[in-house]
């Protein structure tokens, strides 16, 4: 795709570990159709793709982004669009695997699908109940703001519902407003590297890194290396323990 091409479309990027401090992991869930990828490439771009359809491809973009003064980098991970089938939602394991992974995950319907609203509380359970991590930051994004003619979701629900799941809740329009998207994406970064400790990866500082939740699974995270020696660590800690005693 053209608009992505000065983008990284990779499963992790070693080059966010040479120049940023910090890395967040951002998974984007929703059903199909309601422009998850559209989302995150007028964030990450500024531009607006059109999608003529979904597939059940995933990718992964990265972007280095400066954030308070500071070099970020950022990983948006856009996944297959969720449907509701006979066995339940579909790609399930796909996307429980991303949000294992992500720091934070953003929920998308479309004011035009009804059907993308209704799928949302079944998402948030799909969240809670993969992702450990009870504090694991949460969005809802409403798509397609600008579709007034053919809405279908009213106003108030969006926001009705953010609050009944504990939710920030943003209405935006990928197609006409950059600075909606931009703020509901950046808000969600800035909070994410406030609460992140700052880490620098190289020799000296490996050993002493602070993750947050080390035991939740993150596939092929550039410090899985390090957090099973640590996790060695303590078990061979309170062994020793129950040995002494």
């Amino acid at each position: 795709m053209r608009l992505i091409q000065n983008m990284s479309t990779i499963a992790e990027s070693p080059s966010a570990e040479r120049h940023s401090n910090r890395v967040i992991k951002i998974a984007v869930i929703g059903g199909s159709g309601v422009g998850k990828t559209a989302l995150v490439v007028r964030f990450l771009t500024k531009r607006f793709m059109v999608t003529t359809r979904e597939t059940s491809v995933s990718n992964l973009y990265n972007r280095e982004v400066q954030i308070d003064g500071e070099q970020v980098a950022i990983q948006v991970q856009d996944t297959p669009g969720v449907e509701v089938n006979a066995n339940g939602l579909s790609f399930t394991d796909q996307v429980s695997r991303f949000i294992q992974w992500a720091d934070a995950v953003v929920m998308v319907y479309s004011v035009t699908d009804c059907r993308s609203f209704d799928l949302i509380g079944q998402l948030h359970q799909l969240v809670t109940r993969t992702h450990t991590d009870r504090s694991l930051p949460i969005i809802l994004v409403a798509n397609k703001a600008d579709l007034r003619h053919v809405r279908h979701v009213d106003a108030q629900e969006g926001p009705l519902l953010a609050s009944a799941l504990g939710c920030s809740f943003y209405e935006v329009s990928a197609s006409e407003d950059y600075s909606q998207v931009h703020g509901a994406f950046h808000r969600l970064c800035v909070d994410l590297a406030k609460q992140q400790p700052q880490t620098h990866v190289n020799a000296a500082t490996s050993g002493t890194e602070k993750k947050r939740s080390p035991l939740i699974p993150r596939p092929k995270s550039p410090n899985m290396q390090d957090l099973k020696r640590r996790f060695k660590q303590v078990l061979s800690a309170k062994v020793r323990t129950v040995t002494s005693v």
